[in-house]
């Protein structure tokens, strides 16, 4: 059985926010996701046209699967719909988002799943926790390290103590 490498982003702003995040990790666990690393928690202002919500908690995992692409964001968004997750507001308030980052060095163009994240680079919340648990990673497709695209975006990201 082939294991592929994988990033997921975790972000949470409604309810008990640390609950949520211990929730959705032990869901990941249960349904071929073994997780090798993960990063510190971040607290982050919300981002585009919805800014009138709750701060976020945010952290990125390493892990491990043998699902498929198509089978990584089915399981997902079936986590997600388990612990809560109601898609009324586009980028809204929400119980869990989990949102694959990278899949192997795979480029995926499918409709559902676009990897790599096609905004990751734009999100300190993302790259922030990726770069304390991958330092040297470098954008498979902009072929950049991590840190170029941090000093570029001026989002603030704090750790959570």
């Amino acid at each position: 059985m082939k294991y592929n490498t994988i990033y997921l982003s975790l972000g949470t702003n409604v309810g008990d926010k640390e609950k949520n995040l211990t929730d959705a990790l032990l869901e990941l666990s249960k349904n071929h996701i073994r997780i090798v690393n993960s990063s510190s928690v971040y607290i982050t202002e919300p981002v585009g046209p919805s800014k009138d919500q709750p701060e976020f908690l945010n952290m990125v995992l390493k892990a491990e699967t043998d699902l498929s692409p198509e089978e990584l964001i089915e399981t997902i968004l079936q986590i997600e719909e388990h612990l809560g997750r109601k898609r009324t507001i586009k980028k809204g308030p929400r119980l869990i988002d989990i949102d694959v980052l990278l899949y192997g060095s795979s480029v995926i163009k499918d409709p559902l799943l676009t990897v790599p994240h096609p905004e990751m680079h734009k999100r300190n919340f993302v790259l922030i926790p990726l770069q304390e648990i991958e330092p040297s990673l470098i954008h498979p497709v902009l072929k950049k390290r991590l840190e170029e695209f941090i000093s570029n975006n001026t989002e603030k990201v704090i750790l959570k103590t």
